[in-house]
């Protein structure tokens, strides 16, 4: 059995209020885990930050990777000096690790718990027409048994397919590619587009 592609659209997100804005979670892991039971195994996630200055909530069972979608973001770790973000820059931490967030932004996250996921996250950015093979990462099968990659169309439109099956996206929605063995996806784009590639080992 090929891998099983899944469009999900901003309809199906579930969005929630925090004090400081709105997070919009685009998927989770396993199916039905709650963000806040902090027992999931992975999260996608968009949050719309409407505070010049806030907070990140600690995750300390969590490795985090977080990128800028739109506005601004600088971030200092632990009371350390500030980084800042430039639009689709990807930048790793420690969940755990206090963390302060500067600026008013829209911003991408994917969490991964620590011990029971690796994966990565990265941006395309392109100006014209193009294609790319997303290759999985050889991991112990044994260890991480299952693959799933997601890619988010923040602008543009583009297509992905597997095993026969495919999936269109325009910007603001995601795909799912689960069960990805050692063969490749395809991505494709027609146009100008920004995405977020996800590649999660569970």
């Amino acid at each position: 059995m090929g891998p099983d592609v899944i469009t999900i659209l901003p309809r199906d997100y579930a969005v929630s209020q925090w004090s400081g804005g709105t997070t919009t979670q685009l998927a989770i892991a396993p199916p039905g885990a709650v963000y806040a039971d902090r027992d999931f195994l992975w999260r996608l996630s968009s949050a719309t930050v409407d505070l010049d200055s806030s907070d990140f909530t600690p995750l300390p069972d969590y490795t985090r990777l977080i990128s800028l979608l739109r506005g601004e973001m600088r971030l200092s770790h632990d009371g350390g000096p500030e980084l800042s973000l430039a639009p689709y820059q990807v930048h790793a931490f420690d969940g755990g690790t206090p963390t302060r967030s500067q600026g008013r932004c829209v911003d991408f996250n994917l969490m991964l718990r620590k011990g029971r996921c690796r994966g990565s996250l990265q941006s395309l950015r392109s100006g014209q027409p193009g294609a790319l093979a997303l290759t999985p990462a050889v991991l112990s099968p044994e260890e991480y048994p299952r693959c799933t990659l997601a890619v988010y169309c923040g602008e543009g439109s583009a297509e992905v397919s597997a095993g026969g099956r495919s999936a269109a996206l325009n910007a603001g929605e995601t795909a799912l590619i689960e069960a990805l063995d050692t063969r490749p996806a395809e991505l494709a784009w027609h146009g100008p587009v920004s995405l977020m590639l996800a590649q999660i080992h569970f």
